[in-house]
């Protein structure tokens, strides 16, 4: 269900204890951010959808789009109840109808009062219960369904008291201020929303279909199917996700990563739907669904992740469930225990204990850590850090060591040839063909890195027969009638006679940071070649690794390559190295590492899945792929190193921001509390310092949606290093 009017983090929980006392209820689960319910029938259940309706309109909340399962036919369908109206302006909302009343209640009193003292009274009297049935009504209910001591029972408590004896000039005033309260909190939550809203916009509704007679006509892009056709324009938005199959352009992928600068895209390469088409047009295989695309499933991990609640709001939700009855009793004690034992002014310590309710609202320390927590998961989702929820925003903070995987993450994971070294009378270009020849029916990266090198250079590949592999030691083919093998170094050494000037070019190679393919003759034993190859690093891992060292952030490189190729790329980029490591063996690192730390795990999401899932955060790299986001706790779109750091700032400031609301909330109860207490200060006080305090802890938690990042660990400038030359792929 969709369930409208929830202005804070406490409305989760009314709606949740109210429905947990349902028969047959369970599972109950409410997403304040994304505006949804889920919960489950028992089959044959006594309680139907239209008493759920009931139950959450008698709290004082919408229900809209409703969807069920149809347990005869196990098909989802729709219950269509009335829709809401949504992107009501504040006036237009039912909360701001019910302000303005009051407002003009509060005026017509105030401007009779000047004429007619007498009968001013009489419509404070009337602003109070026009004012306050709506909310008593909604405390009632919520009494009834388990909810006794809300902010409604409080408030409602104080406003008639304040009326009972003769104070109905500030009555008005609470029951008024209360009301700006609620409509303040409705707008402030809308515009937390807004950004989810924004994401979904992002999508265009319509898309240009190209059958396969070359006819195009236009289709709505949610009736998209996996594998068709379709026509993107400069200016377009991209409607699917997919891959282009024809045609070069440069797509500004801001919407979906976040990075500024437009990319250039050519057949064979992926497109992200919402992705703005610049220059050139494009024909796009659609690979997934409306409902399946990059967009649709950010937005879902958001609202997910803004629907989990983190350890810190947890503790203060439990914390206000006995912090509100033990106010009331306090309130009671007050109300009292003075009169009988001291004066016996009852009316005036009947006063401050009304006061000291509205005072002890606990709405500001509620709202205090989702409020940060839904800003710190918006701000992230805006400069592409994906993060699965307020309890991982909370431990990426604390993490004093990351565990990064080599290749993919702290390099591009595609290699290239950097050097061709021919034996012989034979020239590059020859050792070259010959080695694409023989590589020509293997999938390997440092196959299609030898490939894409010779045909970049214009070089004809000759034709390969009887091509098969050893694996993990070399591929074989026939070519031009000789029997050839590319292999790794150790495999030729044990095939061919490698002399001493050879051996000491595959060395010189590799302590460069090269990974060496051999290129030989399997009938003659002859060395034909090397070909050098390399991993090049992310232009900004030496930047990110020195961003975390200068947070306190330790940074270990574990790979499966060799230990050289390990120790040239760790000199290069500065960070601690382990290397010739099994999946078992990261695994068992990560869980030493967390015997004395925080630990967090940064990989591609796949070949490092166990040393993701057991690290305290599990950090995926690589444009958000299914495996990352279902793996990781967290997600890096953008694939930079330096966003690491900025994760960790991101968490740490969203912290110190709820550190910040819980002890001015605390504090400002406080003061009040004894100033109310003394007779120093009066109804209308209380209800504005409450206000007061929600407003001031809301902007507070707003602040967040500026966050710039971490600075640069030079001057505090983002800097874009060039790429050490000492870097290398694991072993072929």
């Amino acid at each position: 269900m969709r369930v409208d009017g929830m202005d804070c983090a406490s409305c989760v929980a009314k709606i949740e204890v109210a429905l947990a006392r349902m028969p047959d209820v369970s599972d109950v689960r409410v997403n304040f951010t994304a505006e949804t319910l889920e919960l489950t029938l028992a089959p044959g259940s006594t309680t139907k959808v239209p008493a759920i309706e009931k139950t959450i309109k008698s709290l004082g909340f919408g229900v809209s789009n409703t969807r069920q399962l149809d347990q005869a036919s196990d098909v989802i369908v729709d219950a269509a109840p009335a829709p809401v109206m949504r992107n009501q302006r504040w006036w237009q909302t039912r909360k701001g109808k019910h302000v303005i009343v009051l407002g003009l209640l509060m005026g017509s009193a105030y401007a009779i009062a000047q004429f007619f003292p007498a009968y001013a009274i009489w419509i404070f009297a009337g602003a109070v219960i026009t004012g306050v049935i709506p909310f008593a009504r909604q405390a009632f209910a919520l009494a009834m369904s388990g909810s006794p001591f809300s902010i409604e029972t409080l408030m409602s408590v104080a406003a008639v008291g304040a009326l009972a004896i003769g104070e109905a000039e500030e009555a008005a005033a609470v029951v008024f201020l209360f009301a700006v309260g609620q409509l303040l909190e409705s707008v402030a939550a809308g515009r937390a929303r807004a950004g989810i809203k924004a994401l979904a916009s992002l999508v265009p509704k319509t898309a240009v279909l190209v059958d396969p007679n070359g006819g195009q006509r236009s289709v709505s892009a949610a009736s998209l199917r996996v594998n068709d056709l379709v026509l993107v324009r400069p200016g377009d938005r991209v409607p699917a996700d997919g891959q282009i199959v024809q045609g070069t352009s440069s797509l500004d992928e801001a919407p979906v990563t976040g990075e500024s600068v437009p990319r250039s895209k050519a057949n064979g390469d992926s497109v992200f739907a919402g992705s703005i088409n610049v220059d050139g047009v494009l024909h796009v295989r659609v690979e997934k669904t409306a409902a399946d695309n990059t967009i649709s499933r950010i937005i879902q991990l958001v609202e997910q992740a803004q629907g989990s609640k983190a350890p810190t709001a947890r503790f203060i939700e439990n914390f206000s469930r006995y912090y509100t009855p033990a106010v009331m009793l306090i309130a009671a004690l007050i109300i009292v225990v003075p009169p009988l034992m001291l004066d016996g002014d009852w009316a005036g310590w009947l006063y401050r204990g009304l006061a000291l309710l509205l005072i002890a609202c606990p709405c500001a320390l509620v709202l205090s850590t989702p409020a940060a927590i839904a800003s710190g998961l918006a701000v992230g989702t805006r400069r592409g850090l994906l993060i699965k929820g307020g309890s991982a925003l909370e431990t990426i903070g604390k993490v004093r060591a990351i565990a990064f995987d080599k290749t993919g993450t702290l390099t591009e994971g595609k290699p290239r040839v950097t050097e061709v070294l021919p034996f012989g009378k034979r020239d590059e270009n020859e050792v070259l063909a010959l080695a694409a020849s023989v590589e020509s029916g293997s999938n390997h990266p440092l196959a299609k890195a030898i490939i894409g090198r010779a045909e970049a250079a214009g070089i004809a590949i000759p034709a390969a027969k009887e091509a098969s592999a050893t694996p993990g030691k070399a591929v074989h083919a026939t070519v031009g009638g000789r029997r050839l093998a590319v292999s790794s170094p150790s495999h030729a050494a044990q095939t061919v006679t490698v002399g001493t000037s050879e051996r000491e070019a595959v060395e010189r190679l590799e302590d460069r940071g090269n990974t060496v393919a051999v290129l030989f003759d399997e009938d003659t034993k002859e060395l034909l070649g090397l070909v050098a190859l390399r991993d090049e690093p992310r232009r900004d891992a030496r930047e990110g690794v020195a961003q975390l060292k200068a947070m306190g952030v330790r940074s270990v490189m574990l790979t499966g390559d060799n230990r050289r190729t390990a120790q040239a790329i760790a000199t290069g980029l500065g960070i601690e190295w382990n290397a010739e490591l099994l999946p078992q063996d990261k695994l068992d690192l990560v869980n030493e590492m967390k015997q004395k730390c925080k630990v967090a795990m940064v990989g591609d999401g796949i070949n490092d899945a166990p040393a993701l899932a057991t690290a305290d955060v599990g950090i995926a790299m690589g444009g958000g792929t299914d495996v990352a986001i279902e793996t990781a706790d967290a997600a890096l779109l953008k694939s930079r190193v330096t966003d690491l750091a900025h994760l960790v700032a991101l968490s740490r400031a969203t912290m110190a921001n709820i550190h910040q609301n819980v002890v001015f909330a605390l504090a400002l109860k406080a003061l009040f509390l004894v100033t109310s207490v003394l007779g120093i200060t009066g109804l209308w006080v209380a209800v504005l310092a409450d206000t007061g305090a929600t407003a001031i802890v809301t902007l507070n938690a707003l602040r967040l949606l500026f966050f710039k990042g971490a600075k640069s660990a030079d001057d505090g400038r983002d800097k874009a290093l060039p790429s050490h030359p000492l870097v290398a792929v694991e072993s072929h």
